[in-house]
């Protein structure tokens, strides 16, 4: 049995009228000037380079292009299909290149071999390495959604991703949706979810939760799993989801790969990256009401994405507006809220140890849930969770936060929780009890500086596994329902529901998930570990992307 670091092909090659020593073995393409340059130069790289096999993107070969007096001037053009192979003696690598702030680019090489047998030879060898990548997808179904964000999805796509794909050897299925939840439809119904390795959403987060209800549902129907049970234990997707960025926000795509670029977005999904992640189911009385992935939010952001919806005509600027008029309301709610806490795993909502690619808190965690799982499945589920001792919280509270993730966004570099994690089975359960105007201001300031995000007194946060709110002033949330249809077309309400300073603050709010509105507020919030895998592999740490020897200094 061959060594995975068994050296398979070693010549001479040129790069740029330079000889080079070229290398390849099963997890490494290097190369490594012969001659260095006896001028010193401070700005060049050093001529050594290695890229490994996982992140090559495909290889093409070359042919030289005659100047009109019959001499080669070094340039090399692409072999067209139908066009002999034989003339061709140099070959082109391309390649994953990063860049600043976790940016990455195709770059390209070109080598130069000294006959047509060789040159054949490292072709070979290179496809051969590409094609035993388990991982890499061949077949994707696309999902473009032409209005999202400023409504340049499908621009983005077919400019930026498209010719990605296909130079990857990628087939693609797309489909250009045409109204709101098209994407989840098609899923749970009439697609052939065998037939492909992924499914690739062009456009914002809305689209993306389109994708995982439309997915998620098809996969419990499929394993005979009864979605409108909290109870129960979800059926884990077989198939990866991609995410090219096309949207207002892209807190999903900023979060798994921390940057909202479209084209390293398609290259982590060229090189077949996994990522699982967490999922959040949402209940109301043994009902199925929503998946979340990122944010639950009760209180301040309920409010704010409710009146914001009444704006969408201002556009983006409805959450600024909103948000300071929610701010100058100073609403709060009064509720109980109990929750399953997390106990024997690693990490804490305070630490300073955050989620990166590889984390080990999520491996960790993953595999003690799984293991309980497993004992779990061999005695009664319900007594399995009674086990975990309950605990309840009652008061008035500014605001309620469940974060899957640390919600991290371009505004918001650190999020609403700095040590959530993706793919650890559970999620922090934030707490902003009644306070001044003030204090709240210093919590809100906190999600955009480097201080403790919960060392104030009003604000305490529990990493969970499952939680319920059941708000105070209300009999069922039928009424709630009943009560906001009743006030929803009245432009002029009562001057104190606006104005909390006589006492009569509003009875009730808004759960906000992940950007839409819940019908109901009385909740049942289970986390199901590990439940989606993305066509990502998390935030690297910043050494990752210091880069040695610039590609395209060579």
């Amino acid at each position: 049995m061959e060594k995975p670091s068994r050296l398979l092909l070693l010549s001479e090659l040129r790069v740029r009228n330079l000889a080079y020593d070229v290398s390849l073995c099963r997890s490494l393409l290097s190369w490594k000037r012969l001659v260095p340059s006896p001028v010193y130069h401070p700005f060049r790289p050093s001529g050594s380079r290695s890229v490994p096999v996982s992140e090559i993107i495909c290889v093409r070969e070359e042919e030289e292009e005659k100047s009109s007096r019959g001499k080669s001037d070094g340039s090399w053009r692409k072999i067209k299909e139908g066009e002999g192979k034989d003339c061709g003696q140099a070959f082109t690598v391309l390649y994953v290149q990063r860049c600043q702030q976790h940016r990455w680019r195709c770059a390209e090489i070109t080598f130069t071999c000294p006959s047509d047998a060789v040159c054949q030879r490292w072709v070979s060898s290179i496809r051969e390495q590409l094609a035993s990548l388990a991982s890499r997808p061949k077949h994707l179904l696309v999902y473009i959604n032409p209005y999202g964000g400023k409504k340049q999805g499908k621009r983005i796509y077919e400019q930026k991703v498209a010719a990605l794909f296909d130079q990857a050897g990628i087939v693609t299925q797309v489909i250009v949706t045409e109204h709101a939840n098209h994407a989840r439809d098609h899923l749970r119904t009439e697609t052939e979810l065998k037939r492909f390795d992924g499914v690739v959403c062009v456009g914002g987060d809305g689209m993306f939760s389109e994708i995982i209800h439309g997915l998620i549902w098809r996969m419990q129907i499929d394993a005979g799993v009864d979605p409108n049970s909290p109870d129960e234990s979800l059926s884990p997707s077989s198939l990866r989801i991609g995410i090219i960025p096309a949207g207002s926000t892209d807190c999903i795509c900023f979060a798994t790969v921390g940057t909202n670029d479209p084209v390293t977005s398609a290259l982590h999904i060229i090189v077949g990256d996994s990522q699982p992640m967490d999922v959040c189911s949402v209940h109301h009385n043994n009902t199925f009401l929503r998946y979340s992935v990122s944010l639950l939010g009760y209180g301040f952001y309920g409010d704010v994405l409710t009146d914001s919806e009444r704006k969408r005509w201002m556009g983006p600027a409805r959450y600024d507006f909103s948000g300071v008029k929610m701010f100058l309301s100073h609403h709060y709610y009064e509720g109980a809220v109990s929750y399953l806490p997390a106990k024997g795993i690693i990490g804490t909502p305070r630490d300073a140890f955050r989620c990166r690619s590889g984390c080990v808190v999520c491996h960790h965690n993953g595999l003690l849930l799984s293991e309980k799982a497993e004992q779990c499945e061999m005695e009664d589920a319900s007594d399995c969770e009674s086990d975990g001792e309950w605990r309840t919280i009652r008061g008035k509270f500014l605001a309620i936060n469940a974060a899957s993730m640390s919600c991290a966004c371009p505004r918001s570099p650190k999020g609403l929780s700095p040590a959530a994690h993706l793919a650890d089975g559970t999620t922090d359960l934030i707490l902003v009890r009644k306070c001044s105007r003030f204090n709240f201001l210093r919590h809100l300031i906190r999600h955009t500086s480097k201080d403790d995000q919960f060392d104030l007194t009003f604000v305490e946060v529990h990493r969970v596994r499952r939680f319920r709110f059941t708000p105070r002033q209300c009999q069922s949330d039928s009424d709630l329902e009943l009560d906001r249809q009743e006030n929803k077309h009245q432009i002029f309400s009562q001057i104190c529901r606006d104005h909390p300073a006589c006492g009569c603050a509003p009875a009730y709010s808004s759960w906000n998930c992940d950007g839409e509105i819940l019908s109901h507020s009385a909740i049942d919030v289970r986390v199901h570990c590990q439940l989606i895998k993305l066509f990502a592999r998390g935030i690297e740490e910043p050494t990752v992307f210091q880069e040695l020897n610039h590609p395209c200094a060579i």
